[in-house]
């Protein structure tokens, strides 16, 4: 696979320095211009702060990248020709030498296969609702059981069928722990009522688990680390209930399907919520950057 890793990236890796991988999809797809261009910064300063290097992965004219220098920042966040790229995705754009932005499923397959351990995110794809007559479940889920990264996110999209993906990801092998929390999170909720087998309550618990992994060897797969948005910064509850429910109504009236179903979920969330959805999406995804700094920065440690 032409994947380049950047100077930076690659010095940090074989110096056992932290580094924390973070997708582009939010920057490309997730947010209105011009402001997902300073949260791109924002976050990789966090990372920074955090004692770790960033690694934003996307692809840029056919060669896939893992950390990004200024200007392939820049052009992620403004070129409206920017594609979305999964997993799936990521041999065709590279034969086209097309530019794209990398969703969780295909930055975790690229930041694995450059040795990078922790990668930070905002929520999961999952079981979609109404699985059974649809069968659509995100990419994300398979590809976590074949990758041995440990993500941090806030859980799944609260649109999703939370219940059905936990299942679907105890099936698959895939361990998922929440940190400071008995329950998985919801995304834009702290809380999505249901609940997780471990908790964990510090980096170096999390990194403790991951050299655990490391000694066990096969079989591999992800380390999901469900980090709760704070109370104080999440979507109010009876708000996304109430949105929620009046949007899944008017995606069945005007049979929406496949693909179209999140986007346009996320974006009746969104506008129904004047914005509120936005920022509690931003407020979980700066929670997960931090702690996953903290987290490499500990596993980092204990092999020094």
């Amino acid at each position: 696979m032409p994947t380049q890793v950047s100077e930076e990236v690659r010095e940090a890796l074989h110096e056992g320095r932290p580094v924390v991988a973070l997708e582009s999809t939010i920057i490309a797809h997730g947010l209105p211009r011009p402001r997902n261009l300073a949260v791109a910064v924002e976050l990789e300063e966090a990372v920074r702060a955090g004692g770790a290097v960033p690694a934003t992965v996307a692809v840029v004219d056919g060669t896939a990248r893992v950390g990004l220098d200024g200007a392939q920042l820049t052009r992620i966040a403004q070129d409206p020709a920017v594609r979305k790229l999964g997993h799936r995705d990521l041999a065709p754009a590279l034969a086209a030498g097309v530019t794209g932005a990398t969703t969780v499923s295909a930055t975790a397959l690229l930041a694995d296969a450059a040795g990078i351990r922790v990668f930070a995110t905002g929520g999961l794809g999952g079981v979609h609702r109404e699985w059974r007559e649809t069968q659509d479940e995100s990419a994300d889920l398979r590809l976590l059981a074949r990758v041995g990264i440990t993500v941090v996110c806030a859980g799944v999209k609260s649109i999703l069928d939370v219940p059905a993906t936990l299942q679907r990801l105890e099936t698959l092998g895939v361990t998922v722990v929440g940190y400071g929390t008995a329950t998985f999170p919801g995304f834009y909720l702290t809380s999505s009522g249901e609940p997780v087998d471990w908790t964990l309550r510090s980096p170096g618990e999390v990194a403790e688990v991951m050299r655990a992994r490391d000694g066990l060897g096969a079989p591999w797969s992800a380390l999901v680390v469900a980090n709760p948005v704070p109370e104080a910064e999440q979507l109010d509850p009876a708000l996304h209930d109430r949105v929620l429910a009046r949007g899944l109504a008017e995606l069945k009236e005007k049979g929406v399907t496949g693909q179209a179903v999140t986007p346009f979920l996320l974006e009746y969330l969104t506008t129904h919520t004047d914005g509120a959805s936005l920022e509690a999406n931003l407020a979980a995804v700066r929670g997960n950057v931090r702690l996953a700094a903290r987290i490499a920065e500990a596993y980092a440690a204990g092999g020094r």
